[in-house]
Order: structure tokens, then C-alpha cells, then sequence
């Protein structure tokens, strides 16, 4: 680290004979007299001021700062006036993934980060204000699983403030630090008698997404942007290959989640459903921008709309038609007249997706061939997820142990030693 320090009250100059002296400059005895300055890992100059009579401490300050920068605790001290919110706001603009990804990233700092420790400069974060944070998050984010979300998003900040010398240390990841548990990672699907419950107590021309959800595994925003020129009735396949989603508060059409384009089988009474459904309620041409509110328009014949001919909103229809209907069938209580009802996330559209799989597990269905039909990247995620609905493994291990050991009574000394052994 190339450094050294200026005295602002005397400079050298060199007299007509060649002589070097020093004199005073038009600021002595005024303002800081010396600058520490040196080149920082960003190629740029940094300094600092210090008063008459302390140069020793500008010496020692300049030595701790080449000590921290070889040692690898270097922090920027731009650092000292950047916010968290100033930092997670570039950070999110230049994030990689999807722009719903980058939109879900916003929101969450707008949301429940920002009013909270968003003024707060990244240099004064301590284990104990992440603490504050956490705790005051569950008056904002009432579902743990959320909050361990917004809580990956804030230390993922954190880190890359790290990264970028801005911090030495993240605070999220201190020992005190606790993170918001996730869901239970074991899935309850529903019983057949609760999909058909919920199915019957939706508005008519909904009841045929439990169908497509229950019998085909979609996710809801791929129900909600379903054409009519994937359903392939004759091939008894279902194309996968589109959804509906928001961003930035637009609705727009995009590929299924991470790009995972795919075809599903498609049961015969999942087709009759489908078939009654768009006989009873047409088909409806839809346009809306693709990937981003400002992509190009694109147009698609939805098999599923709303009482106006518009796209299903899913905020509404979580709210107004798939929340009522839980709780007629009995799956979550009916709110005091005024409220509204209660969270229901391990009971939303989601469900339905588990209720596929614990159908098809059931079945003796491979992993492989669902995680293909889910649209998951990896089998081992399925196999992670769903690998405690797969009663049949257990059943075909119990069988194949009892046709090679005879029953006790039987041969009181266990099974005979194989010929030639």
C-alpha cells in the first residue's frame, strides 16, 4: 500500500539557486494540518485529517489501515456514510436471477427491511440490532418461513457488503444471531375427501383447477395461465409451458418457474372435467406483456378467467374464493365477521401439487418420472421432499423379506442355508 502524509501548513519550494526550503503555506495555522493519504484495493485515493500536533496518530492510523488491508480486515471507509438501505438498493438492482426474483427482493426491503434498519450506516450493524430486527420482524411477517426468507435476503447483503470491503464481518452470522426456522420440512398432503371438499365449495367456474392441480401436479400461476392449445386432449398430454405472474405489480405471462418446460400426462378424468368446464365457461383471449411489464404483448387463450373475461388475480382469488372454500371445507376456521382470514400456507394452491404427488407416489410411480411431471431440476429435491409418502417401498421391503424367511413356526431354526453354500 503506497501512502504518505501531508502537512497542509508547510510545503518545500525551490529557491533561484537551486536551494530546497520550506515555508508556510496560505493555510497555516488554520484548519486539519495533516492528511494521511494512500491508494485503496479500488485503485482510488483515501485519506484522512488530523490536527496540529497529531501526526504520530495520522503514522499510526495510516500503519493500521496497511496492516488491515494485508491482513485481509480492510474496510472502506465510504463505508462510514453508506446506509444499509443505500447499499441493499444497489445490491438488489444489480442482482442476478429473474426480474421476479429481483421484484420479490424489493419488496421485502421496502416491506419489512428498510422502515426497520434501512437508515442505519453498514459500519454500526452489530449482532445485537440484527436481534432488534428479528424480533420486531414478526409484527410485519407473522410466518416464520417468511421471515427466514427476509432474514437469507438481509445476510445475503450483508455478505456482499463484506465482499465489496464495506464491513468486516457479517452480522447475520453470529453465533447470537438466530435464524428464522423454515416450514416443517415433512408434507401432509390433504385426504381425497378434503380436495373434493374445497373443489365443491368453489365458485363453479374454479372448481376445474382443483382437477388440473389435484390430477395434473400444476402450480397455480401455471393453472391461471393455461392455454387452450396445451391441453391435448386426443394425446392425453398436458404442455406445460407458460404461467402467470406478477411483477412489479403487473401481471404478466412467463415460462413455468425456472424455465422448466414440460409435458403431463393428462388423466382421462381430469380431461372430462376440463372438457365440461371450457363447454360451460369459453376460453377468453388474453394479452399481457411477456417476462416484464415492459416485454412484448403476447396473446393466449386462457382456459381459466375471471367473472369479467380478465386473467385471475391471485391475491383475489387466495383471498376471496380459495380461502372461503378451505374453510368451508373445514380446513381452516371462518374468520369474526369484519377480519379477514387467517394465513394458510400450508394450505394454499400448493397443496394440491402434494396431494398429486402422494397420489402418484402411492401408486408405485418412480421419483424420477414425478419430479419430471412437478417440474423440479433435481429428482434428489423430489426424493427430499416427498421421500415419507412412499409407503409402497416400505410395504414391497416387508414382502420381499417374508417370501425368502418362512414363518417361525414353521422352520423354528430361521431360513435353510441355499444349495451350494
Amino acid at each position: 500500500m503506497a501512502g504518505h502524509i501531508q502537512d497542509r501548513w508547510y510545503k518545500t519550494v525551490t529557491t533561484p539557486d537551486g536551494k530546497s526550503i520550506t515555508v508556510k503555506t496560505d493555510r497555516h495555522g488554520t484548519g486539519m494540518r495533516y492528511r494521511a493519504r494512500y491508494i485503496g484495493p479500488d485503485g482510488t485515493e483515501k485519506s484522512k485529517s488530523f490536527p496540529d500536533r497529531q501526526k504520530r496518530l495520522a503514522e499510526a492510523w495510516l500503519a493500521k489501515t496497511k496492516a488491515d488491508m494485508e491482513g485481509g480486515h480492510y474496510v472502506d471507509p465510504k463505508a462510514a456514510r453508506t446506509t444499509f438501505q443505500q447499499y441493499a438498493e444497489r445490491w438488489a438492482a444489480s442482482a442476478s436471477g429473474s426480474i421476479g426474483g429481483r421484484d420479490a427482493i424489493e419488496r421485502q426491503l421496502r416491506l419489512h427491511v428498510n422502515p426497520l434498519i434501512g437508515s442505519r450506516p453498514l459500519v454500526a450493524f452489530q449482532p445485537a440490532h440484527v436481534r432488534d430486527w428479528l424480533e420486531e420482524l414478526k409484527n410485519t411477517a407473522p410466518t416464520e418461513s417468511y421471515r427466514r426468507i427476509i432474514f437469507g435476503t438481509v445476510s445475503t447483503v450483508f455478505g456482499a457488503a463484506v465482499d465489496d470491503l464495506l464491513i468486516p464481518r457479517n452480522p447475520c452470522l453470529a453465533k447470537s444471531v438466530r435464524a428464522p426456522q423454515g416450514a416443517p420440512s415433512r408434507i401432509t398432503p390433504w385426504r381425497t375427501e378434503h380436495v373434493f371438499a374445497v373443489r365443491g365449495a368453489l365458485p363453479k367456474r374454479f372448481r376445474a383447477m382443483v382437477d388440473i392441480g389435484g390430477g395434473c401436479g400444476l402450480r397455480q400461476g401455471e393453472i391461471f395461465g393455461l392455454p387452450a392449445d396445451e391441453v391435448d386432449f386426443a394425446g392425453e398430454w398436458l404442455a406445460v409451458r407458460n404461467q402467470v405472474k406478477r411483477v412489479r405489480g403487473k401481471l404478466v405471462f412467463a415460462p413455468p418457474k425456472r424455465g422448466r418446460l414440460r409435458d403431463v400426462p393428462l388423466p382421462a378424468t381430469v380431461a372430462a372435467a376440463l372438457r365440461a368446464h371450457m363447454r360451460e365457461f369459453p376460453t377468453v383471449k388474453v394479452t399481457l406483456p411477456w417476462i416484464t411489464p415492459t416485454g412484448p404483448l403476447v396473446t393466449k387463450e386462457l382456459v381459466f378467467t375471471g367473472n369479467t373475461g380478465n386473467t385471475v388475480r391471485a391475491s383475489y382469488f387466495d383471498d376471496f374464493m380459495w380461502k372461503p372454500a378451505l374453510a368451508t371445507a373445514g380446513l381452516i376456521p371462518k374468520p369474526p365477521p369484519g377480519e379477514r382470514y387467517p394465513a394458510a400456507r400450508e394450505h394454499g394452491m400448493h397443496a394440491l401439487r402434494h396431494f398429486y404427488a402422494s397420489v402418484l407416489l402411492d401408486a408405485g410411480e418412480t421419483i424420477k418420472a414425478l419430479s419430471t411431471y412437478l417440474g423440479h431440476s433435481d429428482p434428489g429435491f423430489t426424493l427430499r421432499v416427498y421421500t415419507h409418502l412412499m409407503p409402497s417401498s416400505e410395504g414391497r421391503t416387508r414382502k420381499a423379506v417374508d417370501n425368502v424367511f418362512p414363518a417361525l413356526d414353521e422352520q423354528p431354526d430361521g431360513p435353510q442355508t441355499a444349495p451350494g453354500t
